[in-house]
């Protein structure tokens, strides 16, 4: 996956889509974000680089809970290739 803003726009669409609020704010993030589950908010380290935007997207998408009925077909077929990704590497690891 490329690092370019393109990518990370692609990656924010994904969860925005399903009716979460994406934030960039200061924080001690251990992760680079915090979920607040009853409110849809994900606060993500401002502080980032694009790179590490990108990774801690890939890293936080698979841990919400995503509608794919409303997503658009792009951001359909980014969240299967992610989830498919994720499933290949722990069916690597057991």
């Amino acid at each position: 996956m490329k690092y370019t803003q393109t990518t990370l726009d692609k990656l924010e669409a994904i969860p925005e889509q399903s009716g979460y609020v994406l934030r960039y704010e200061r924080g001690t993030f251990q992760s680079g974000y915090c979920i607040l589950e009853a409110r849809k908010v994900v606060v993500l380290n401002k502080f980032l680089q694009i790179e590490g935007r990108i990774n801690t997207l890939l890293d936080l998408i698979p841990q919400l809970e995503i509608n794919t009925e409303v997503l658009t077909d792009d951001s359909k077929k980014l969240y299967l290739n992610i989830i498919s990704k994720l499933e290949i590497e722990e069916n690597g690891s057991n």
